[in-house]
């Protein structure tokens, strides 16, 4: 399979720079993939595991949430607001950051604007526990 140019570059700076096989990433649109000689595209990221296969055809999964993907001239460049390789993922802090956000989510009080907030964290987290392939009954 062809190969391209992919580079990640995050608020924690250069998380990624190389050749891959393609990217699988969640947009605002939905899932969209970019294989080699992609037409030149531009669109924002959603939340979700992004799944880029390598040059070699080994997958990596990272938690990629909100941020950019720019598709020009063969060049792919993502922006994410946030990007975790799976396995730089603290489980322990995911599931802690999602049993909190449950327990806001519980509070009858909360208001439109901290519901919104606390189901943002709830999801962030799930995605991240689900780009570690954390599996169990809790989730």
């Amino acid at each position: 399979m062809s190969t391209y140019h992919l580079e990640v570059v995050s608020m924690d700076g250069l998380d990624f720079d190389g050749e891959v096989q393609k990217l699988l990433l969640r947009t605002i649109d939905g899932d969209v993939e970019i294989l080699a000689r992609h037409t030149d595209y531009c669109t924002a990221i959603g939340m979700g595991t992004a799944r880029v296969t390598m040059a070699d055809g080994t997958e990596r999964k990272a938690a990629c949430i909100g941020g950019m993907l720019s598709v020009l001239k063969g060049e792919v460049k993502v922006f994410p607001t946030t990007w975790e390789w799976s396995e730089e993922i603290d489980i322990e802090r995911a599931k802690a950051a999602k049993a909190k956000a449950e327990e806001r989510l519980k509070d009858q009080m909360l208001d439109k604007e901290g519901r919104i907030r606390a189901e943002a964290k709830l999801y962030r987290a799930l995605v991240r526990l689900g780009s570690a392939g954390h599996q169990d009954r809790e989730l």
